[in-house]
């Protein structure tokens, strides 16, 4: 029986480029964190059982990932960027403080192995920063590459897996590259071609999804 899939994405443009998967459910949660978490959690609850969820949308290059533009990327981890504290001698995250955002190490939310472990070789992969402010200076993506690692940021992913998660379903977040970070004004766009591998990364990873 083929896997029951629920895919995430932030806006209607996402969602128009990701042709009828006929085992899928395409939701459109809104941007950011909460109307991610929130709407996850809302179609599961509501629509589920799913065996599968999928965050799918653009993304932003960070620099010296090496990533270019209309590439598709998979979260190898997604990881929230701003949770935790900033103190005189620098920022420390969950973990450093001794709380826990759930059952997993400090920011790191864990994508479902099994599914990385399918898709990976066909995609780009590497951490994926979810973030509540976009890097438009030079100064604020190499912060989110220093304390991250990241190769790309984006706004839902590690929300979507985190609230999957929570109901117990694994998840991915898979990304199209739609633009460099930094500087606002040196940023390049390719946001329709973007849309296009969107679609294209979609279809690949679910028809390899639906034949494992």
């Amino acid at each position: 029986m083929a896997k029951r899939l629920l895919i995430v994405t932030a806006v209607k443009a996402e969602a128009d480029a990701i042709a009828a998967i006929s085992n899928a459910k395409v939701v459109i949660g809104g941007i950011g964190r909460t109307n991610a978490a929130a709407a996850t959690t809302q179609a599961i609850l509501e629509d589920g059982p799913f065996d599968l969820v999928i965050n799918a949308g653009v993304a932003g290059s960070l620099p010296g990932s090496g990533v270019e533009i209309t590439q598709a990327v998979l979260a190898s981890k997604c990881i929230y960027f701003e949770e935790g504290v900033i103190t005189p001698s620098g920022f420390s995250d969950m973990d450093a403080l001794g709380f826990s955002l759930g059952n997993f190490p400090g920011n790191c939310v864990p994508v479902d192995d099994n599914t990385y472990s399918i898709l990976r070789d066909q995609f780009v992969c590497g951490p994926i920063a979810t973030v509540a402010t976009c890097s438009g200076s030079d100064d604020a993506a190499m912060e989110v590459v220093k304390r991250t690692g990241a190769i790309a940021e984006a706004m839902e992913g590690a929300a979507v897996v985190h609230a999957a998660a929570r109901l117990g379903i694994g998840a991915i977040e898979l990304r199209a590259i739609s633009n460099t970070t930094g500087d606002r004004k040196k940023q390049q766009w390719q946001l329709e071609e973007a849309l296009n591998a969107l679609g294209k990364a979609v279809k690949t990873a679910t028809n390899a999804i639906s034949h494992s």
